[in-house]
């Protein structure tokens, strides 16, 4: 069972790794778009179970959200707009519940810095966030499996102090070499470190999400890695933090 899990695993890896650099090489605002939406709304579904908000009217609603990023180039903004025509519609009616509108924050506001960071740096951003994310992962695990022995958090008991240390370093100087295609090097170094560090809280909060939630993964779409949140939750909190930094000190 566990050799099937892992084939599987590793096929839909070597996929997700395929289509990603096709779709980098084609490098269009119309693919992208397309592809971000798909990956935005399947993911705001798998949240809406996570946080057991029921009502698919604020499905629509997100359906209509990323429409608007076909023709208003500021992503953030509208993460802003939908926050303030949310706490209208709630004062309009009491019965709407603020819970409903949580996967408005996640995955939501990483989905759209995500779009607008293309938009604004291009494809090498996003070239940039893939690999500091995933060099943190990576970095992360061998770290861990070989000398971790201090347990980070409670919320993830497999992540250790020492793994984290070594994810973040790992991914730092991945990163930053290719940062150097958007920044200098010494902006990239302190954008890699902080994103590779607030990618790993990403994890911890779709964990947490998950534990509250009490399931194991946030969906089956992708077989042998569980739900499309398991796979960008990382990405998510750290595009965030890199478009903020990228207008902040550029």
């Amino acid at each position: 069972m566990s050799v099937f899990s892992d084939r599987e695993r590793v096929i839909t890896g070597l996929a997700l790794l395929a289509a990603v650099i096709i779709i980098g090489l084609i490098d269009s605002f119309f693919v992208m778009w397309l592809v971000f939406g798909g990956i935005y709304l399947l993911a705001f579904k798998e949240a809406q179970k996570l946080y057991g908000v029921e009502s698919d009217n604020e499905f629509k609603f997100a359906v209509g959200l990323w429409l608007l990023t076909l023709i208003y180039p500021y992503g953030d903004d509208l993460f802003v707009l939908a926050g303030i025509f949310y706490a209208a519609a709630v004062a309009y009616n009491p019965k709407l519940e603020w819970k409903n509108f949580l996967p408005f924050i996640y995955p939501t506001a990483g989905m759209l810095f995500i779009f607008t960071m293309y938009q604004e740096y291009g494809v090498a951003s996003l070239a940039w966030l893939l690999i500091v994310v995933a060099m943190t992962d990576i970095g992360a695990y061998g770290v861990g499996k070989s000398i971790g022995k201090t347990k980070f958090s409670e919320t993830s008991p497999n992540k250790t102090l020492e793994g984290v240390a070594g994810g973040i370093a790992v991914a730092t100087l991945s990163g930053m070499f290719v940062g150097l295609a958007v920044v200098d090097l010494f902006t990239s170094f302190v954008i890699s470190m902080a994103v590779s560090a607030i990618s790993i809280f990403g994890d911890l909060y779709e964990s947490s999400l998950k534990r509250a939630a009490g399931v194991k993964d946030s969906g089956d779409i992708l077989p042998g890695h569980g739900g499309v949140l398991d796979r960008i939750d990382g990405y998510l909190f750290g595009a965030v933090v890199m478009l903020v930094l990228l207008r902040g000190l550029v």
